[in-house]
């Protein structure tokens, strides 16, 4: 089959080369009907830009970077699928990298990016990051970048997050509606974007229902293996103990039940259990799990359009802004009103 090219598209919607290639690049020019017109054409006959054939024409590398913690995340994995999907689209390579939660391995993710000369990088902070100075000097040198998911407000760049506040805010309710009082918070380190937004969240809807916050509710954990049931102990040992569990992060949630499993806590009955994210197993588990939906692939799509618009345009990009995606609760098992608090 024959390769389909720009000109292919131009005749067949009648439209000139021009306002096609300004339209498959997302061009601010070119009307939003139009660019619709020729994405969904160009989609039908499968096409795809030449990436080779693009970077000859000028200094661009049509590589974009990507800096995530950790690649078997499945939130992460979800938001790459995202990423790919506009970079194949808009005739860009993707090079992945991942920290593995270390601040030394971002710094030389973000080093090896620059000796591959990416055109633009998207990153999500790994766990250790509390000094951005390497991501300053990027700004510094006007290279285009954009945050998603985890991100640091000292630098000033675009954006991309799922509401995290509100999403922890739906998890506490929910839970607050079906009868629980005493409401556990399972969480991650104290200074990552992610972990104040869910906190917060968290802490708004007891004050609406009127429950006092519990400092010693709330308990802060790392990304290590199998902490969730330490964290878990200790609640147990609280007199009286809570009587349901938020998490903030389907890991955690995932610890929590296996801990509560091995100590014979009936889930709901006893404890219920609310996870974030929404792992692609968290309707098989026994009980299904009761989870924030965040919408990683709209996360990853919406910051490659974002970084590509930055790469493209220019001068001309927008400012940088926080795009916020909506989150949602998924109800299942793990959170059904229990017998004993059935009215």
């Amino acid at each position: 089959m024959e390769n389909v090219t720009i000109k292919d598209i131009a005749r067949a919607l009648n439209l000139s080369t021009s306002t096609v290639s300004r339209a498959l690049r997302g061009s601010y020019e070119i009307n939003p009907e139009t660019k619709r017109l020729v994405m969904e054409y160009a989609e039908k006959l499968n096409y795809r830009p030449n990436p080779i054939a693009l970077s000859l024409k000028g200094s661009s590398s049509r590589a974009i970077g990507v800096i995530v913690p950790q690649i078997a995340n499945y939130f992460f994995s979800q938001a790459i699928n995202g990423i790919e999907a506009i970079a194949y689209n808009r005739g860009y390579h993707v090079i992945i990298f991942q920290t593995h939660e270390s601040y030394e391995r971002e710094v030389a993710n973000v080093q090896q990016a620059m000796a591959r000369k990416v055109d633009g990088l998207l990153i999500s902070l790994s766990s250790e990051t509390s000094d951005v100075n390497h991501l300053q000097d990027l700004l510094q040198r006007n290279l285009p970048l954009v945050q998603f998911d985890r991100v640091s407000e000292e630098l000033n760049t675009t954006k991309v997050v799922a509401d995290n506040y509100a999403g922890a805010f739906a998890a506490t309710e929910h839970l607050i509606k079906s009868g629980r009082r005493r409401i556990a918070h399972l969480t991650i380190p104290r200074w990552m974007s992610i972990t104040q937004e869910r906190l917060a969240g968290y802490r708004a809807a007891l004050e609406q229902y009127g429950i006092p916050f519990d400092e010693n509710l709330v308990r802060y954990g790392t990304f290590g293996p199998d902490e969730a049931l330490g964290m878990v102990d200790e609640l147990l040992a609280q007199s009286p103990r809570p009587d349901a569990i938020f998490t903030a992060s389907d890991r955690l949630a995932l610890g929590a039940l296996a801990a509560l499993r091995q100590r014979h806590i009936s889930i709901p009955d006893e404890m219920s259990i609310i996870g974030f994210t929404n792992l692609n197993v968290a309707d098989l588990l026994s009980p299904s799990l009761s989870t924030v939906v965040q919408p990683a692939q709209e996360i990853g799509q919406a910051a490659a359009e974002r970084l590509i618009e930055l790469i493209e345009r220019k001068h001309r990009a927008m400012p940088p802004n926080t795009v916020v995606i909506p989150s949602h609760l998924e109800v299942r098992e793990s959170t059904r009103v229990a017998s004993s608090t059935a009215s």
